[in-house]
């Protein structure tokens, strides 16, 4: 049987269990909260196992089947579908999160890249330039002052400054490295860094999971040798 009959089992079983440790309630507005519940515990359990469910067709096999009417689909065909849907569900959790992760940052980036008046810098780093600079652009081991904010791909803020900061070259990302150094001071720029320039594998700490890209907007203020 499927592990989707058993869920359904499951629920069933559980309200049967709780009608028998109390005294059963037959009141209309009890059997409408009780029906409700049971679908709203089923539908939640089903968003999680199957998000792209149609809910129109669940709900006309589920109603078939409760009343006992002929169902559109012989019991053949139920029980391949519901057998082709589970292997296909296991096969997917045996995909290693690093391979979805990176499947993930790859659509992340090419969404990015097909923005308006964003360009590709070296190593996959796309830039949108937010407001123009005239001044000098830092070297390789310059301190820079800078303020910025730092997001992950849904928009959460993981890192920003209220005030500006400064920071060796030598010392930050590989992706703030490289940009920076084409960066003149007075712009401020819109960066998408590749999780190969940023944290990589290893993510960091329980802020940026492993190969996440991420989005920094950086005005730099200053450069000092």
């Amino acid at each position: 049987m499927s592990r989707y009959l058993f869920l359904v089992l499951g629920l069933v079983l559980g309200g049967a269990n709780a009608s028998e440790q109390s005294p059963p309630k037959t009141s209309p507005q009890d059997q409408h909260d009780l029906a409700y519940s049971l679908g709203a515990s089923l539908g939640e359990r089903l968003r999680q196992e199957v998000p792209d469910l149609q809910i129109q067709a669940l709900v006309e096999g589920l109603k078939q089947a409760y009343q006992g009417k002929p169902l559109a689909l012989d019991n053949a065909r139920i029980e391949q579908i519901l057998a082709q849907h589970e292997e296909q569900s296991e096969a997917d959790t045996q995909v290693p999160k690093s391979e979805k992760a990176l499947a993930a940052e790859q659509q992340f980036l090419t969404k990015e890249k097909s923005a308006t008046g964003v360009r590709e810098l070296a190593d996959g780093i796309l830039l949108t330039e937010l407001t123009p600079g005239n001044g000098n652009k830092p070297l390789a081991s310059d301190e820079v002052q800078v303020k910025y904010v730092g997001r992950l791909p849904d928009g959460t803020v993981f890192d920003q400054s209220t005030q500006p900061q400064r920071f060796r070259l030598d010392s930050v990302i590989d992706g703030w490295r490289s940009a920076l150094q084409q960066m003149p001071v007075g712009a401020k720029w819109r960066l998408v860094i590749p999780s190969a320039q940023a944290y990589g594998a290893d993510g960091a700490g329980e802020l940026i999971p492993p190969y996440t890209p991420l989005v920094f907007e950086i005005e730099l203020l200053g450069t000092r040798h």
